[in-house]
Parts: C-alpha cells; sequence; structure tokens
C-alpha cells in the first residue's frame, strides 16, 4: 500500500498592528483569525498541519519593546493545546509555534508537536538566533537547547527547523538523520536580502537528505516595526526538490498538497547521500 500523506501549510497577515493595543488582544485577535483557516485545512482532509512562525501575534523582533515578553507562555500551554484540541477535531497532527515562557529569564522560539488525537509529542526550539538590522532576536529567544527531534506523529515522523534556521545545512542534515520524513519550517521573513534563497535552500535540504519539506512565511507589513513586506510563497517540495504546491505572496493562505511518502526511500536508494558521508573527516566544523 503506497503511504500518502496530506500535508497542509497556513500563512496568514497579522490583523492589529498597533503597539498601544494591549499584547493578549493581539494574541487573541491572531488566533481568532486562524481559527477558520485551521477549519478550512481539516475539511480538505489535511493530516499534518503547520503554522508560521509566532503564529499567534506580530513579528515584535525588529523593535526592543520589553512588553512582548508578556507575549510568552508555557509550552505545552493555552494555545498550542487549544489549537491541538481544534485539529484534533479533524485528526489532524500539528505544529504549532509560539513565543515559548520556560521559567524566568528563559524565553525561547518553540514550535509544539501534538499528534492527530490532540496528545502532546514535544516541541523543537529554535537553534540559530540572528543579531542583525531588523531581527534583533536575541533581545527576546535563548538558542534552543533540546537539539533536532523528530516526532513520531499518527501519519508521518515530523522535524521542525524555525525561520533563520534554514540557513544552517546541519540541523536539517541531522534531522534527516534522526529519520524525519517531512521537515517544516515555519517562517517570518522579508523581501530583500534573502528572497531569492527561499527558493534554493530548502529544496536543496530536501534532495540532500530525501524528505519532503513544508516551507511557510507570513504576508503583509506589519508597523509600526516595518522591518519590511512578508511575501508568503508557503510551499511544499518533494525529496528531488520539486514544488507541489505553493501560495501567492500576498494572501492568508491554506497551501495543501499529497505527498508518497514512498518517494523517500526511491530516492535515498538511488543518492546514498547517508551512506557516503564521510562523518571522520568532519571534526573541523565543529570547532570553535
Amino acid at each position: 500500500m503506497p503511504r500518502k500523506l496530506v500535508g497542509g501549510l497556513i500563512q496568514c497577515s497579522n490583523p492589529i498592528n498597533d503597539e498601544s493595543v494591549p499584547v493578549e488582544k493581539v494574541k487573541q485577535a491572531m488566533l481568532d483569525k486562524h481559527i477558520p483557516l485551521i477549519e478550512e485545512a481539516g475539511k480538505k482532509g489535511v493530516q499534518v498541519l503547520c503554522l508560521q512562525e509566532i503564529f499567534n501575534g506580530p513579528y515584535f523582533c525588529p523593535g526592543q519593546d520589553k512588553r512582548w515578553y508578556d507575549a510568552a507562555e508555557p509550552v505545552p500551554g493555552p494555545t498550542t493545546d487549544f489549537v491541538a484540541k481544534l485539529c484534533a477535531k479533524y485528526k489532524m497532527a500539528v505544529v504549532v509555534p509560539v513565543y515559548e515562557k520556560d521559567m524566568p529569564g528563559m524565553l525561547y522560539n518553540t514550535a509544539a508537536v501534538y499528534d492527530a488525537d490532540g496528545s502532546y509529542l514535544g516541541k523543537y526550539r529554535k537553534n540559530h538566533i540572528p543579531h542583525t538590522s531588523g531581527f534583533w532576536e536575541k533581545y527576546f529567544f535563548k538558542p534552543g537547547n533540546l537539539g533536532y527531534p523528530v516526532f513520531q506523529t499518527r501519519y508521518a515522523k515530523v522535524g521542525v527547523y524555525i525561520c533563520y534556521d534554514r540557513h544552517f545545512p546541519e540541523g536539517a542534515r541531522l534531522l534527516g538523520l534522526n529519520g524525519a520524513e517531512i521537515v517544516f519550517n515555519p517562517s517570518a521573513t522579508v523581501a530583500g536580502l534573502s528572497q531569492y534563497l527561499w527558493k534554493l535552500e530548502q529544496p536543496a535540504h530536501a534532495v540532500a537528505n530525501g524528505y519532503f519539506m513544508g516551507a511557510i512565511n507570513r504576508v503583509g507589513t506589519e508597523a509600526p516595526w516595518n522591518v519590511g513586506k512578508f511575501y508568503g510563497s508557503s510551499y511544499f517540495v518533494d525529496p528531488r526538490g520539486n514544488f507541489l504546491a505553493q501560495a501567492n505572496e500576498t494572501d492568508d493562505a491554506v497551501v495543501v498538497a499529497e505527498m508518497d511518502l514512498d518517494m523517500i526511500d526511491e530516492v535515498r536508494n538511488i543518492w546514498q547521500f547517508f551512506r557516503d558521508r564521510r562523518p571522520e573527516t568532519y571534526g573541523d566544523m565543529v570547532k570553535l
């Protein structure tokens, strides 16, 4: 029997871009906007769904306003559990990226992973944290400390990379070695410097490691931070680098693609990238 997987991605603009509005109101508005999109995914038969980076709020990292610390919450926690219960209604596993508060002073850019029955499987914390003009993430996030876990959902083995992580092939390789069949990369990335990489790096990860990838980006311009225009273009790509489905640059969207997981073994049997590695020669890569 062929192993078919129906994957889904949601790209969405932020409805409230006003720093005078309480943080909790902004979070609730974004959650409320996602509910019909999540339900649309369920009605379309999606089995594994992923939302965008810090899905329930703006991308606040261009600023340095500490009030956004109040947006952080435990993982698992109220927002991730709510989304999981909604997805369980449609028997969808789900990746829910949020701003995590682990303990005082320990804040992470995190994605919680839940199975199709709403049970919590674990989380991934963004490992690579940028600190450059417009992306002052080190004011808000600690580097991840959970490695590169893979989660066995009812339908497939799921790995997660978050936004800036996608520029680093090392973690993408480890996700493959850890057994990922599909890797999701929820992002918040704007037009300009790296847009041309959007369609290069993630298909390259898929090919180099023989798995499917789902890349998610938000849409719109978020004042007052004005880091730039989020250009959407969320997509699925297969282990041969073929694009399976893609959204446009401007609209809220639910992206759905059917994937044949048997292709993973087929491609890996042809391209023996894992077998032919030379890890004993890679020591210099991890020297400080």
